[in-house]
């Protein structure tokens, strides 16, 4: 692995031989997990492992390989947000004129059963070598409508914190990006990373956000959630984005347990992912009139911090609206800028009938 990728702190589990030794998989399904692996990357960090307590709970579904994942879905598709075809240069997508996301590397501390680049990320990933990352920031540079800039991946946050500072000091240089995101998995999957030195890198000029990525209460350990104390001791204000995930936090006690958890870590839940159709996580899958039911139950009982807003990403690259009658239409779907998809699972039934005071969630 490049040495611009920090050392994994502690042992990771990666291999079927693994995950049967540490009592994750059954030696049954040896064959099946090693077709998984060969296809898509496997990693639980130690930090991970010690919050399983069993393959089929909430943290072990979603990190566990599953032989379900060889089992493809009608609209599954190594690409479902359709980045390639926004991508200018190895590195950017640029999908929004004001926004653009760059990629400065493939690999995370562990990789989502559910990941919508399950395809494409793991830890042959690499980094962007020295020219090509060059040339996403001269992209950047150069197009002045770009004024924030998302940086993920792969996780942002498995760089070196030399590299990483890199990075932002070019983004702060360049005078008309006004905000910078990173998103990242690292506090819940390996906070050991989180170091002082790597939170000393995201001090900035240009006011910068981290998008902290997590599924269920049960993942804001006391070493997640003391990493993200090192982090907000530099000033830096945090987003919770999760994804509607069956079996993981489809109750409506599952995500009021997420969201109360996200505010006592000081994080603004800002977004609820309707899952993407990547290949092998049809049985993740939560419809999108439950999706909507289960965060409309929540009015009331929550407070209004708590809400995230539920979000669609519409297939095909046209980019992300929120559930609810603004954009959704029977079988069909508005993009941001006006364009109608067919859309299978759309609309909940009766939705236009829905009081106006929730209307998008």
């Amino acid at each position: 692995m490049n040495a611009e990728i920090l050392p994994a702190a502690r042992p990771i589990l990666r291999s079927a031989d693994a995950l049967i030794q540490a009592g994750f998989a059954d030696e049954m399904l040896r064959t099946l997990l090693d077709q998984v692996g060969s296809r898509y990357a496997v990693a639980i960090p130690r930090a991970l492992q010690e919050l399983i307590e069993s393959p089929d709970d909430p943290i072990g579904r979603q990190f566990i390989p599953s032989a379900q994942e060889l089992e493809g879905a009608p609209g599954e598709t190594a690409d479902p947000t359709g980045d390639a075809a926004h991508a200018p240069v190895t590195g950017i997508v640029h999908r929004y004129p004001d926004r653009a996301l760059l990629k400065p590397l493939l690999v995370c501390p562990t990789y989502c059963r559910f990941c919508f680049r399950k395809a494409h990320v793991g830890p042959d990933g690499g980094l962007l070598d020295t020219a090509a990352l060059d040339a996403a920031l001269a992209y950047l540079r150069d197009t002045t409508a770009i004024r924030e800039v998302i940086i993920t991946g792969g996780d942002p946050l498995m760089l070196s914190a030399r590299r990483l500072g890199e990075i932002l000091r070019a983004l702060d240089a360049m005078p008309h990006i006004e905000l910078v995101r990173i998103h990242t998995r690292v506090p819940v999957a390996d906070p050991g990373l989180v170091t002082e030195a790597l939170a000393d890198a995201l001090v900035t000029r240009t006011p910068l956000w981290l998008a902290v990525h997590a599924n269920h209460a049960r993942e804001f350990s006391p070493a997640c959630t003391g990493a993200l104390a090192r982090i907000r001791a530099r000033d830096v204000p945090l987003l919770g984005q999760s994804v509607l995930l069956r079996g993981v936090n489809d109750s409506a006690e599952a995500l009021e347990a997420l969201f109360r958890a996200m505010l006592r870590a000081r994080i603004k839940p800002y977004y609820l992912h309707h899952l993407d159709a990547a290949p092998g996580t049809a049985h993740f899958r939560v419809p999108i009139a439950e999706g909507h039911r289960l965060l409309a139950s929540l009015r009331g009982r929550i407070s209004g911090m708590a809400f995230p807003t539920y979000m669609l990403d519409v297939p095909g690259g046209f980019g992300k609206v929120p559930v609810g009658p603004s954009y959704l239409d029977g079988d069909t779907v508005r993009d941001p800028w006006g364009g109608a998809h067919a859309l299978a699972d759309a609309a909940p039934a009766g939705l236009e009938a829905r009081p106006t005071s929730t209307p998008d969630l």
